[in-house]
């Protein structure tokens, strides 16, 4: 009788979930930092210039999304800002390379796939592929993040850390990438039990509400639930289509392009230029 009974109530809580899962739906506001350690040569610029350029570059890197989804389907976005213009910087060149979220990525659960809508270089592909399940380890901590109870998750990547220099009075590129091992640490809450997360990640029992690189870390400041509107969640069009592999080669082609045009604008001597290039 006991076994009966603990069968009909183990039953009873995977349906419950499942209906629960299936009402859900909502948006949910990230904010991101990532750390930046670039050492700046002293002999080659003033100290107001360092402070301008790191200044630049934490701004670069602070931006806000947001996730809508349902119980199957997600879309991450940025939150668009109008910036001021930054009158005087034109010498200044910050550059971002990263094969992340992308400009708005949406993620359908049930198909396991993803589609990443991407102008870079003027041009616009729409980069369509499986969606990758990392390994979780299910710790045992919890915190809280605002009004959920958040359980914490890592798991192991390999990854390259680049933060290369260049300067027009010094033709040598800095370039200090190196292949690291590095943990993922997730945040999720089974408050909200569906399998979604900010940017690339997701997989959890829950909605990932903090995702951390070592290098990185996206963290939610709200959460909007079963809004009255209703969320519906469009998978972007237009685009090249390519899949991940063939947009990463893409990128690795045209960052050699514009290193070789680097070349030929400091051989002509056009002007006094410093650029960054950072990615993870």
């Amino acid at each position: 009788m006991k076994t009966i009974l603990s069968i009909t109530l183990i039953l009873s809580l995977l349906i419950s979930s499942t209906l629960l899962a299936q009402e859900f739906q909502g948006v949910a506001t990230y904010k991101s930092q990532r750390k930046v350690d670039v050492q700046l040569d002293s002999t080659q610029m003033q100290d107001g210039m360092r402070e301008q350029i790191m200044a630049m570059l934490k701004k670069q890197f602070e931006k806000e999304y947001e996730l809508e989804f349902n119980s199957t389907e997600s879309l991450y976005k940025e939150v668009e800002k109008l910036d001021a213009p930054n009158a005087g910087n034109s010498w200044m060149q910050v550059q971002v390379v990263s094969t992340g979220a992308g400009d708005i990525l949406y993620k359908n659960l049930k198909e396991n796939r993803y589609t990443s809508q991407n102008e870079v270089f003027s041009k616009q592909f729409l980069i369509q592929d499986s969606i990758l399940k990392p390994a979780w380890k299910l710790e045992k901590e919890t915190k809280n993040i605002g009004e959920y109870t958040c359980f914490k998750a890592t798991y192991t990547r390999m990854a390259t850390i680049v933060n290369s220099i260049r300067t027009s009075d010094d033709d040598s590129l800095v370039d200090e990438g190196k292949e690291e091992e590095i943990i993922v640490t997730a945040w999720y809450t089974l408050q909200v039990p569906l399998a979604h997360g900010p940017a690339q990640y997701g997989g959890l029992p829950g909605l990932i509400l903090e995702i951390s690189d070592g290098q990185e870390t996206i963290l939610c400041n709200k959460i909007v639930l079963n809004p009255k509107n209703g969320i519906t969640v469009e998978e972007p069009k237009g685009g090249k289509k390519v899949n991940q592999e063939e947009f990463d080669a893409i990128m690795e082609k045209k960052m050699q392009e514009m290193e070789e045009r680097y070349e030929s604008n400091n051989d002509d001597g056009d002007g006094e230029r410093i650029e960054i290039r950072i990615g993870g």
